[in-house]
């Protein structure tokens, strides 16, 4: 894949124990229907210790194909047995189950054959693990969406068999809260896909409802008048928030995570291609570019104000953080994340090198990089954190051997190097049943400093085997000061800049660009006595002289000047093509810059304007590279012949408007040096490049959307090599 925006957005996807001995001893389920709201409640009583902190494990982006089987096959191997040895309170596997795809990637559609290998992997996964199937919630991905026409239809195979669907989890925000002594930890999934899927590439968004937001406010909502004790609030989701579109209201939903100052949005869909960075913070009173929402240029934003306010009437800070998590389809990963006192921390791994036998995740001190920062700092300052939770390191450990060791390190990097000043053996909580918590006694204050990297964790462990496990050096902060982490130019591209916010201002733009280096010249050249010519340009050697020159240029040639101009206007005014956006059916939809236009299948009304800004994955390339380019070696063309047809008339010593050009036209082959017009012949290359380009995205639209190209869009695909070809033809002779 290129590095390209285009790119980026084509994008723009074994100790089996029964249940009865491991989770059900120590849980106790509790499933309550909202049938009025179609939302399912969940309450997960957790018995046996450790109390202070529960795990769970989060997989996206399986991308289960036929094409494809080692996917399926490596998951059936490698999860289950890890399951069964990280014994988590929820799995959650954030979207994208099935491929959808064609082998040659371009035909994307549902295919029931990977959904019925996806249920009995699941089956066999959930067998493994020993796990009770009510723990697993699944979601609905792009790819599990493409060409449904409408949810519970017969196309709608995830209702079929995915574990929501299966288990009667059919509405489109679910919450399980996981109760484990006084600590209550509240877990809220939705499905932000399209009411209507089409197929691909024009399905990349997320479109979560007004309904979806309300809904998701209530879940999250639930416990704020019943508990005593804060909640630990966390979503979970597939689309990060920079490919989620806002409602019709025009709200979002960083809206509703902000005002219930979530601890974490766990997603996936971007998977690792693009970084293993893809995590982004949100906070409350921090505007994007413009304050409409544009980009966020830093991956961290400062700490609010509030931090200096210790009233018992302050606000609660609004701030979360956002995770992406990495693919199963490639990369084989894998979270675990954990909730210590309130602490949440997670550690990423994959299984690319086989099944792991040790497994560590440090849950205090935090990694200064991802902790909530405003909330972090104020409750230091303000003295208002557990001393409990600050009295000792502690770390997880899941081993399929027992383990005999666990040290903690921590290194002071003050002089530039890593100096280890505390080595300490960490010891197993006695309460242990449902996993295996380390801890280790420390002076805490001793390591307060403003510096968030200057001490660094790493803690190993070594089972009985001799095998020893270290965990990555993470650095922490004790005052709660949060460490800045830089993203990639590529991880700001897809997790930094909101597509939603942007595709009309950036589509608008490159229209309002082009109209105008069309319309001012021709304006110049139909009203100003001022000639805008070679030689001029030549005498002045100003860039806007020269600009002038090539644009006059180009309107001296009517017919490519009108054809750009009228193919603009049928970009603006008229559908692009229309195509078959549905797995199975006859009827056609109809795209336009808005977005699509279908008939809905219940009541046969069209469904205007669908899928925006999803069709910036067709609208934004072509106009970038095709259109643009062909702008631009079209004006090269006839400048060349401009620059051509002076150098001749020079040698022949003949003014423009002599009659003898022809007969001197023979000699001129053989004599002049410039007959050989090799700045043309490379232009002739880069229009074949760019019919090339064209070529490939028409023929990918045909297969995408089963379109035969006279037929159904012969206004996108002829106008640009017929207007090609007329440039090349026309600037052939002087």
């Amino acid at each position: 894949m290129g590095l390209t925006i285009v790119h980026i957005l084509m994008i723009l996807c074994f100790i089996t124990i029964p249940y009865a001995t491991s989770q059900l001893h120590h849980a106790r389920i509790v499933e309550e229907e909202d049938s009025t709201a179609n939302r399912s409640r969940v309450v997960i009583d957790v018995k046996g210790g450790p109390e202070s902190v529960i795990w769970l494990v989060q997989l996206s982006d399986l991308h289960f194909s036929v094409f494809h089987p080692d996917r399926a096959l490596d998951f059936k191997s490698l999860v289950g047995p890890a399951l069964s040895m990280i014994n988590p309170s929820l799995v959650l596997i954030t979207g994208d189950l099935t491929d959808g795809k064609s082998k040659d990637l371009s035909i994307m559609k549902q295919d029931e054959e990977e959904w019925v290998e996806y249920r009995n992997i699941m089956e066999d996964v959930v067998k493994r693990s020993g796990l009770d199937k009510s723990i697993f919630y699944d979601l609905r991905g792009n790819h599990d969406n493409f060409g449904v026409p409408a949810v519970g239809g017969s196309l709608d195979f995830f209702s079929k068999y995915s574990i929501n669907g299966q288990l009667g989890r059919s509405g489109n925000v679910n919450s399980v809260t996981v109760q484990s002594g006084e600590q209550k930890h509240l877990f809220v999934g939705f499905d932000s896909t399209m009411s209507v899927g089409l197929r691909g590439p024009t399905n990349l968004f997320g479109h979560p409802s007004d309904q979806l937001l309300t809904d998701l406010d209530t879940e999250l909502s639930q416990w704020n008048s019943q508990s005593t004790k804060p909640v630990t609030k966390i979503t979970f989701g597939h689309f990060p928030l920079s490919f989620s579109a806002k409602s019709y209201a025009g709200k979002s939903l960083k809206d509703i995570f902000l005002k219930h100052s979530l601890s974490a949005y766990l997603c996936g869909h971007l998977h690792t291609k693009f970084g293993k960075n893809l995590k982004r913070h949100h906070q409350l009173g921090h505007h994007f570019l413009f304050s409409q929402g544009f980009f966020q240029l830093n991956l961290h934003q400062a700490p609010a104000e509030s931090t200096k306010n210790c009233s018992n009437g302050a606000l609660p800070v609004e701030e979360f953080w956002e995770w992406e998590m990495g693919d199963w389809r490639k990369s084989r990963a894998m979270r675990i994340l954990a909730i210590d006192r309130g602490h949440v921390s997670f550690v990423d791994m994959d299984f690319k090198s086989g099944a792991k036998k040790t497994i560590v995740l440090p849950t205090f001190p935090l990694d200064s990089r991802f902790m909530l920062t405003t909330s972090s700092l104020r409750k230091y300052k303000c003295q208002s954190v557990d001393p409990l939770s600050y009295e000792t390191v502690r770390a997880l450990v899941f081993s399929v051997s027992p383990i005999v060791s666990v040290v903690a390190r921590i290194y002071d990097s003050v002089n530039g190097n890593l100096d280890l000043v505390m080595e300490a053996s960490m010891s197993r909580r006695e309460d242990n049943s449902r996993g295996d918590l380390y801890t280790a006694p420390w002076n805490f204050k001793a390591f307060e400093d403003p510096s968030p990297n200057r001490y660094w964790l790493q803690i190993e462990a070594t089972d009985i085997m001799g095998r020893s496990s270290l965990t990555e050096l993470r650095p922490f902060s004790i005052s709660g000061i949060s460490a800045k982490l830089s993203w990639t130019w590529m991880e700001f591209l897809v997790m930094g800049c909101q597509w939603d916010a942007l595709y009309y201002p950036i589509l608008w733009s490159f229209l309002m660009f082009i109209f105008y280096i069309l319309l001012i010249p021709k304006a110049l050249l139909t009203f100003s006595k001022k000639q805008y010519t070679y030689k001029n340009f030549s005498a002045d050697k100003g860039v806007i002289s020269g600009l002038a020159w090539v644009l006059t240029e180009l309107c001296r040639v009517p017919v490519v000047w009108f054809g750009i101009l009228g193919y603009l206007f049928y970009l603006i005014l008229f559908p692009w093509f229309f195509g078959q956006v549905f797995t199975t059916g006859g009827e056609r939809g109809y795209m336009t810059y808005k977005g699509w236009v279908v008939k809905n299948f219940n009541d046969q009304k069209n469904i205007e304007f669908i899928g925006s800004p999803d069709i910036m994955v067709v609208v934004l390339p072509h106009l970038f590279f095709v259109i643009l380019p062909t702008f631009l070696v079209i004006g090269a063309l006839t400048a060349e012949r401009g620059v051509y047809r002076v150098h001749l008339l020079s040698f022949l010593g003949k003014k423009e408007d002599d009659y003898g050009l022809e007969h001197y036209r023979g000699n001129r082959r053989s004599k002049f040096h410039l007959r050989k017009r090799w700045i043309r012949k490379l232009l002739l290359v880069v229009c074949l490049v760019i019919c090339w380009k064209h070529f490939k995205n028409c023929r990918f639209l045909m297969k995408a959307y089963q379109m035969n190209p006279l037929l159904h869009f012969p206004a996108y695909s002829l106008p640009i090599p017929l207007l090609l070809a007329y440039a090349v033809y026309n600037t052939r002779r002087v």
